[in-house]
């Protein structure tokens, strides 16, 4: 039996660069995020994952140049996130090349902007971030990427944002993020197990057989990565070169 694995490289973006850290600190600059978004599409990426990293948190909406420079390139299906708080955002997203947009904080601080969203783009336009840290036997809902910490657990979250309509969750383990430790597979089968949309796992891969696992062990629709591409496929040579692994994106499990 093969399993085909649907792969979404990850994009953290702050400021003109693609950054990448440990459980989302201490971040590293990696170059250009146009460039490895394109070499991602021609090695055989299903979509890229494209998130500035602190623009929910400074209270400013994403760099709509920068998004236009990596969209343009693009061919394959992008989605965005950060800094999205209005209908206007979402369609300023949409204008620029993307074609789903991202949530986590704006709903978190008001949901209801999540279900005006979807009646007004569609639930196969919106989707929800759902950023999550294991503590004290608890999956606990943070925002403000990594930073804040709310009053949901992941399942009841989960449970709430599919309840308001969106199309698809993007499940990050805060704990194993940049780890190469694994994906948590017990907090993707428990949301899994929750809800009826497409689950994405996200944070701790490190080969080929982690990204495999959450699809066949925990029910998840879709892989989303980035330390296992910038890191172990893609060698930068300076800011805006790389070499890049084709066989890296492509897979199957027998």
């Amino acid at each position: 039996m093969v399993t085909t694995v649907r792969v979404i490289p990850r994009l953290d973006i702050k400021g003109p660069n693609l950054i990448k850290g440990i459980q989302y600190e201490g971040h590293r600059a990696l170059g250009s995020a146009e460039y490895f978004a394109q070499c991602y599409e021609q090695a055989g990426a299903d979509e890229i994952f494209y998130q500035d990293t602190v623009a929910s948190l400074y209270e400013r909406n994403f760099s709509i140049e920068a998004l236009k420079k990596t969209a343009d390139k693009l061919f394959i299906p992008l989605t965005v996130a950060g800094g999205i708080r209005t209908l206007e955002d979402i369609q300023q997203a949409l204008r620029a090349g993307a074609d789903k947009v991202a949530i986590n904080t704006a709903v978190i601080k008001k949901p209801d902007f999540l279900r005006q969203a979807v009646e007004h783009f569609g639930s196969q336009c919106i989707v929800s971030v759902i950023e999550t840290f294991h503590t004290q036997n608890q999956y606990q809902v943070w925002y403000h990427y990594g930073r804040e910490i709310s009053q949901y657990t992941a399942v009841e979250w989960a449970k709430q944002v599919e309840a308001l309509g969106v199309g698809e969750i993007i499940l990050s383990s805060i704990n194993k993020d940049g780890t190469g430790e694994g994906f948590d597979l017990d907090i993707i089968q428990q949301v899994t197990q929750a809800v009826n949309i497409p689950v994405v796992a996200c944070g701790g891969a490190q080969s080929a057989a982690d990204l495999i696992k959450p699809i066949q062990i925990s029910g998840a629709h879709a892989v989303c990565a980035a330390s296992i591409f910038h890191y172990f496929y893609a060698q930068p040579i300076h800011q805006h070169t790389l070499q890049f692994k084709p066989s890296a994106l492509r897979m199957g499990a027998a």
